[in-house]
C-alpha cells in the first residue's frame, strides 16, 4: 500500500518530481505518481484528494507552477502532512509557485521546500513516516552518516591535491 502520494500539475513537472521518487525508492517507501489538475480537472482532483486517506497515504508532496494550487487545496482537503514543491516557471523563475505555495492561510498549512527540491520533499516525508517507524529511522541516520562520509572524502582530497588540482580533477 502506498504511503506517499506524489502529485503534479502537469508532466512537465516530471523531471523535478521523478527526484523525489527516486528518494521513496532508496528508503523503501511506497508511493504512487499522479498527474492531475486542480484546475482543469476539479471533479477527479477533489475525488483525488478526499480519498487519499482511505488509500492509506500518510504524507502527500504535491509539485506545482505557476498559481501553484495544487498543494494547498491537497491540504484543504487531506488531513494529513502536505510538502509542496514549487516549480521553476519562465515567467518568474518559481518565485510565483514559491508565494502561492508558501502564503497559505492559517489553519491550512503546506510545508514547502525550495523551487524545484522534490528530493528534499521526499526526505521531509521519510523524515515524518520514520516518526512511528524505527526501521526507517535507522534508515535516515545512515543516509546522514553517508552524507557525512562523503564531504570528509571531499575534504580529504582537497587537503591532499590542493584547491588548484582539486579543480582540475573535479572538471575533468
Amino acid at each position: 500500500m502506498s504511503k506517499v502520494g506524489i502529485v503534479m500539475g502537469s508532466d512537465s513537472d516530471l523531471g523535478v518530481m521523478s527526484k523525489a521518487a527516486d528518494i521513496l525508492e532508496r528508503f523503501g517507501v511506497d508511493y504512487e505518481m499522479t498527474i492531475i489538475s486542480a484546475h482543469r480537472e476539479p471533479d477527479t482532483f477533489f475525488s483525488y484528494a478526499k480519498n487519499a486517506e482511505k488509500k492509506g497515504l500518510k504524507v502527500i508532496i504535491a509539485g506545482a507552477g505557476m498559481a501553484a494550487h495544487l498543494p494547498g487545496m491537497c491540504a484543504a482537503i487531506f488531513p494529513l502532512p502536505v510538502i509542496g514543491v514549487p516549480m521553476h516557471t519562465t515567467s518568474l523563475g518559481g518565485r510565483d509557485s514559491l508565494y502561492s505555495i508558501v502564503q497559505m492561510p492559517s489553519g491550512i498549512p503546506v510545508a514547502t521546500v525550495a523551487i524545484g527540491g522534490a528530493a528534499n520533499a521526499a526526505l521531509l516525508a521519510v523524515k515524518m513516516l520514520a516518526i512511528s517507524d524505527a526501521d526507517l529511522l535507522a534508515k535516515l541516520k545512515t543516509y546522514q552518516e553517508e552524507m557525512k562520509e562523503k564531504v570528509e572524502k571531499k575534504d580529504e582530497k582537497l587537503q591532499e591535491l590542493g584547491y588548484r588540482e582539486y579543480l582540475a580533477n573535479k572538471e575533468n
